[in-house]
């Protein structure tokens, strides 16, 4: 049965409520007509020029992504800067985005479910939950079925996301006993207060920087040890859960593939 990009953008923000977003968040439909009919679809994480060739190269006719491509308000998008040539080549191709950003995080399930769900976590509750007893919010607490050592569980969170050059790294006793662990895709340093207070062995997350931190380590041996990625790997289980989402609702009648094209700009370790 045919399927327009209305039925799409339905089953999207059924899953991912718009009223979840940030309020400072771009979210939505950027560009692309609801009432044209969609046979494929490309989900990632950023819409940037790799993306959007892949898109072309499959003969996508939506982009659905985490991040936001127009996250600041824009005056113009003109063919000669970064993001309006990418608009520019969406619309002459007929391809239409939509970008699922802080609603997909607070949502239950969202992003940060996912990354739970690869790293082999049951889920408990939200991190940073939209209201008391919510079930939406920022982050997630699970637990590992059984305890492991903090060095064997910084590898297994490296053997459940897609490789990087930066890798994953781990900050903590290599011994240290892990059960309870928080998560939080994309940048997470601003909630190692919420992670220390909810009492978890261990804190996931990406984007960590050196200050915070340091300061959160110095606190003593009972923090959360600390497991750093990259913000592309920590969000891209997500694609999974998204794709999965349009399966369900649109019954098989459309075409999904989930990039695995590592959009993080490192790409050199030396």
């Amino acid at each position: 049965m045919p399927v327009q990009l209305a039925d799409v953008l339905t089953a999207l923000e059924t899953a991912y409520p718009p009223e979840l977003a940030e309020p400072w968040d771009a979210v939505g439909l950027v560009c692309g007509d609801p009432t044209e009919q969609v046979t494929r679809v490309l989900v990632c994480v950023d819409p940037v020029a790799a993306t959007v060739d892949e898109a072309l190269e499959l003969g996508a006719d939506l982009i659905v992504a985490h991040h936001p491509l127009l996250l600041k308000g824009v005056h113009g998008v003109p063919a000669d800067t970064t993001k309006g040539k990418l608009v520019h080549r969406m619309i002459r191709a007929g391809v239409a985005l939509f970008c699922a950003h802080t609603n997909a995080d607070s949502a239950s399930p969202g992003v940060s479910d996912a990354l739970a769900e690869a790293i082999g976590l049951r889920v408990l509750r939200p991190l940073a939950p939209t209201r008391e007893d919510s079930v939406t919010g920022l982050g997630r607490i699970g637990e590992l079925p059984e305890p492991e050592p903090f060095q064997r569980f910084v590898e297994r969170v490296s053997a459940a996301l897609p490789r990087t050059r930066a890798g994953v790294y781990g900050a903590g006793d290599p011994d240290r006993e892990i059960r309870t662990v928080a998560v939080s895709g994309g940048s997470g340093d601003s909630y190692l207060g919420t992670a220390t207070a909810a009492g978890v062995d261990a804190y996931v997350t990406a984007d960590l920087r050196h200050h915070p931190a340091g300061e959160h380590l110095e606190a003593g041996p009972s923090v959360p040890a600390l497991v750093g990625l990259t913000h592309w790997a920590s969000e891209w289980p997500w694609c999974g859960q998204a794709s999965a989402v349009m399966r369900h609702a649109l019954a098989g009648n459309v075409d999904i593939h989930v990039s695995t094209r590592c959009t993080d700009p490192w790409t050199i370790r030396a």
